[in-house]
């Protein structure tokens, strides 16, 4: 069973279609899971539909790029595992080890780190803006990026299989798990609290990301985590809000009216003046 799990993986970077059909069905199930059980009242400029497809658009580009970084991933973990380069070759983990150490690699370098670098450096906070601007945080939320945050997202998870070694198959359950999980944390659902916070201890809950989205500082400087909470909790950037405090949108830097205008966004890092 853990072979064909592994033959599996190991070739999904190929079948595109497949790996939009994981997506697509994340996204439509929390969808439809928000308007059972919604966390916060929303208040679209418009429609949740309109929302959406703002969201959907910067989705779109990302994926778009990383389809071509795709290319170098494979290129690097093929070289990777050509040279025996990396923690899952030097240490001979196993499958099941070799799944562990990429899995806790890739999180903190392509999770935790290029977030956290987002929020100290100002120049790539500017981009990193865009994911903080949306006044109403829900599953299409997740993979609002702009383009130059996605491509630097990519490097940093260059980083995460160079040090790891890791190969193919660890590196797409990795990222099929970060599409879900990316949804699960941004969707506007309420989890009964001692669910939520149970699986704080280990993993990102719906709850604690949404403390990193309210629009005051220093909360908007923590819960840096994509997948794993440990980061935070370890290295002191964890907080708690209750979600009946918590404000989405920004308190500066960025025009809250302006939150679903795409070429607004897109155009925002690049003006030399901000509001």
């Amino acid at each position: 069973m853990l072979e064909n799990l592994v033959q599996y993986f190991q070739t999904l970077d190929k079948h595109p279609v497949e790996r939009m059909i994981i997506l697509v069905s994340g996204l439509l199930f929390f969808w439809i899971l928000e308007g059972a059980i919604p966390l916060l009242p929303m208040h679209y400029k418009k429609t949740k539909v309109r929302h959406a497809g703002v969201n959907l658009l910067f989705t779109l580009i990302h994926l778009i790029i990383h389809t071509f970084l795709a290319i170098g991933i494979v290129a690097l973990s093929d070289w990777c595992k050509v040279s025996g380069f990396g923690l899952v070759y030097w240490l001979h983990a196993g499958i099941v080890g070799t799944i562990i150490i990429a899995f806790i690699t890739l999180d903190f370098f392509g999770g935790w780190l290029v977030h956290f670098v987002q929020h100290k450096n100002a120049w790539l906070w500017r981009f990193h803006i865009i994911h903080h601007a949306d006044n109403n945080v829900d599953v299409t939320t997740g993979l609002r990026h702009h383009p130059i945050e996605s491509i630097l997202r990519g490097l940093f998870f260059f980083i995460g299989i160079w040090l790891s070694g890791a190969p193919m198959y660890s590196v797409m359950i990795f990222q099929t798990i970060l599409v879900a999980i990316t949804a699960f944390t941004h969707a506007n659902i309420s989890l009964p609290k001692w669910i939520d916070n149970t699986l704080s201890f280990v993993f990102v809950s719906p709850n604690m990301h949404k403390v990193h989205h309210h629009w005051q500082q220093p909360y908007t400087d923590s819960n840096y985590g994509a997948i794993l909470s440990i980061w935070d909790r370890l290295l002191g950037t964890f907080r708690h809000l209750s979600p009946q405090k918590i404000k989405y949108g920004l308190d500066k830097y960025y025009s809250n009216a302006d939150d679903e205008n795409f070429m607004r966004l897109l155009k925002f890092p690049f003006q030399k003046t901000n509001k």
